[in-house]
C-alpha cells in the first residue's frame, strides 16, 4: 500500500521532466505511473513510508511557512489521512506554495494526499504549532 501519492497533470506543452522535477523536490518516490487520457495525462508517484516526504518537512521549515502550511493540512484533514496542493510551478524551482484551488495553478497543481490512520500526528510532524514563527515542539515522525 501507498503511504503518499502526488498526482500532477502532465499537459502537451509541459516537459515530462521538469514535472517530475517539481515531484521529486518534495517527494522521494519509489513507484511512478503515467496515465494516458485525451490530450494530458496523469503522473502518479507513490511511496510507501512518510520518511518520502522528509524534503518536504525540511523545506517547510527552511522557507518559515509552517503557520500556513499547517493551515492548509488541517483544512484537508480526512479520517484516513490529508489532502493539499502545491503550485508546480513553484515546485519545479524548490520553493513549496500552497494553492486552494486548481485553478491558482495555471498548468495544474500538485496533488498530494498522504494516508495515515493519525492524520493529525502527520500534520504535526510536518507543520507543527509555533510561536513567532518558531515550532513551539518538533514530533518525531508518526
Amino acid at each position: 500500500m501507498r503511504t503518499v501519492v502526488v498526482e500532477a497533470e502532465l499537459r502537451p506543452s509541459e516537459d515530462k521532466g521538469k514535472v517530475l522535477l517539481a515531484i521529486s523536490n518534495f517527494l522521494d518516490y519509489d513507484q511512478l505511473e503515467e496515465e494516458k487520457g485525451g490530450i494530458s495525462g496523469t503522473l502518479i508517484a507513490g511511496a510507501t513510508s512518510l520518511s518520502a516526504v522528509t524534503k518536504l518537512h525540511n523545506a517547510l521549515r527552511k522557507q518559515r511557512i509552517l503557520d500556513a502550511a499547517r493551515k492548509h493540512m488541517i483544512k484537508g484533514r480526512k479520517e484516513n489521512g490529508l489532502f493539499f496542493m502545491l503550485h508546480k510551478q513553484a515546485a519545479a524551482v524548490g520553493k513549496v506554495s500552497f494553492v486552494d484551488s486548481e485553478s491558482e495553478s495555471p498548468c495544474g497543481p500538485l496533488k498530494f494526499y498522504i494516508f495515515h490512520g493519525d492524520p493529525l500526528a502527520v500534520i504535526d510532524w510536518l507543520a507543527p504549532r509555533t510561536s513567532r514563527g518558531v515550532p513551539i515542539r518538533e514530533y518525531p515522525m508518526p
